[in-house]
Order: C-alpha cells, then structure tokens, then sequence
C-alpha cells in the first residue's frame, strides 16, 4: 500500500535524559479495514532508583538489545499501557522470567487467546513499585484505556496512541501522506488519529481530566510511540493535541 521508515538505528538503547532510554523498533502491519499500515515502533525504558528496569511497550527483543539491557540492571517491570501495546510481552516474559508484566484494563482478555498473561492490571494510580518516581493516571474510551506515565526525574511524559506524530519525509506514497493527514497525525501536528478519538467522544471529560493532570505535571517532553517525540513545549502539545477533548490554551 505505502511505505513508512523505521527510525534507524533500531533495537538499541537511545538516551533521552538521566535513566531513560527510547528503543526504536521493527515497523509493523496494523489492520485498518481492508488493509494494513505500517506503524514504525518505539519503547521506553526507566532505570528506577533502585536499579531496576521498567519497561514500557517493549519492541521486539534481539540478542543486541538483550545484551545492552544487562549492562544497566535487571529487567523487572513489563508495561502495555493499552489493548493494542502487549504484542511482544510474550517472548519478553520468556527471556525475563523474574519481571512482572503489567497490563492496561482489558489489556489481558485481548491477549490471552495469544497465550501472553499478565500478573496485575494497571489503575489510576501508581503502582508501590515505581510511585515515587513515575506518576501514572488512566484514560478510559469505548474502544481501549490507555495508561499514561510520567518520569519524574527527567519530566518526560510517555504515551502510546493517545499522540501520534508522523513525519511526511518517513512517509512513502501520496496515498499514505494524505491518511495521515487526514487522520490528523501529520508532523508537527500530530494528535490522536481520528478513528481512535471517535471511541473517546463519549469519555470526552474523562480523557479532559486526564490531560489536565499531565498538564499538571509539567512535562518537558513527550514521547511516543509512533512517530517523532516531542523534544520541547510538551504543555503546549498537549493543550493543541486535545483540543477536541476541552482543553484550552495556557
């Protein structure tokens, strides 16, 4: 259909801030109607204090990635932060047997049939493990809750689909520069696709009281995981992003 780049190098830990890390992964095949698009992909990962490795959304796992992994502590923590985020929480739990996996509500039923399990369900509110310094607040559609999450240390604010952020020059085909135009995921206006923010409408006050609380938290930056991260003004991303949801300008 179209062709959309990965962000190279991928499978290797890229430094963002102090005890964070991003890691570009494979791009993959989403089924949209009749078809497939291609989404590049992208997981965090947080050193806690105490030496433990939190990781959100993971990509696949190489012997490269494993390897550069062990050099900065023990992989304790799994996250998929929503029902479309778990895909490859198997083969993590395989290699990492002592970490526990978390999962966004209705993030396991999904999964199950896959034979990929969980060992607790994300709330709104931090888990013990990692309160102090990662906040965490839900954002309940029709379709899917997204857990969001927000390293303190490095104010850096980390989502999954609620943003995406396409950069046309990574995108191959005049039919996919117009999708994602259309869809209202284009760099640098990216937002949340229009598909996915018609099964949010009936929760617009809740997803308002959850962006309000990430305003609150005064993010520097946002990352995502489609697309190109937002470096700086992450307040004022988000305020422009969820316009749609009743949030005003500053």
């Amino acid at each position: 259909m179209f062709r959309v780049d990965p962000y190279e190098p991928v499978g290797t830990l890229k430094p963002l801030a102090r005890d964070i890390w991003i890691v570009d992964g494979p791009v993959i095949g989403m089924k949209w109607l009749w078809t497939e698009l291609p989404f590049p992909t992208r997981m965090t990962v947080v050193r806690l204090s105490s030496g433990d490795l939190w990781v959100h959304s993971p990509v696949a796992l190489s012997g490269g990635l494993k390897a550069e992994l062990a050099e900065l502590g023990p992989v304790r923590y799994l996250v998929a932060p929503n029902k479309i985020h778990y895909w490859w929480i198997g083969e993590w739990r395989i290699a990492y047997p002592d970490a526990l996996a978390f999962a966004a509500p209705c993030v396991e039923e999904r999964a199950a049939p896959h034979g990929i399990s969980f060992d607790r369900e994300l709330r709104d509110a931090p888990e013990e493990a990692w309160a102090g310094e990662i906040g965490q607040v839900l954002v309940p559609g029709s379709f899917m809750t997204e857990a969001v999450f927000l390293h303190r240390p490095s104010s850096t604010l980390i989502l999954a689909d609620l943003i995406e952020n396409f950069e046309m020059a990574k995108v191959h085909g005049v039919f996919g520069r117009f999708l994602m135009r259309l869809g209202g995921v284009a760099h640098p206006h990216g937002s949340m696709p229009k598909d996915l923010r018609a099964t949010f409408y009936g929760h617009k006050d809740d997803v308002k009281r959850a962006v309000e609380t990430m305003i609150s938290w005064k993010p520097e930056r946002i990352v995502l995981s489609h697309g190109r991260c937002y470096e700086e003004n992450a307040v004022a991303e988000l305020r422009r992003a969820f316009r749609w949801a009743g949030i005003g300008g500053a």
